[in-house]
């Protein structure tokens, strides 16, 4: 089974659904990073010595916004946007 059939498939069921949509801001920040860092041409080691740290805090820091378990002080964020060369933004958005 394809990874987009397996997630159609557990979206399907309103609890897991929930859950999804309740972490679309961790998604939504990891895809930002990601983004970022691949439009660099930078890799998690090579972002990890820029940053003052080792490759596995990256991964560590990458992986945790897709599971929910720990979010990233915005010192860290920042860090990581000033090596990539951009600055980081952060705004409240009103619900609708």
């Amino acid at each position: 089974m394809k990874h987009s059939e397996l997630k159609e498939k557990a979206l399907k069921k309103k609890n897991v659904r929930g859950i999804y949509e309740a972490l679309e801001p961790e998604f939504s920040l990891l895809r930002e990073l990601l983004n970022a860092r691949q439009k660099a041409g930078v890799s998690q080691s090579e972002i990890a010595i820029l940053m003052g740290t080792k490759a596995p805090a990256i991964t560590r820091l990458e992986s945790s916004l897709s599971s929910g378990k720990h979010s990233p002080s915005i010192a860290t964020l920042k860090k990581y946007a000033n090596a990539l060369g951009c600055h980081l933004e952060i705004k409240l958005v009103a619900k609708n």
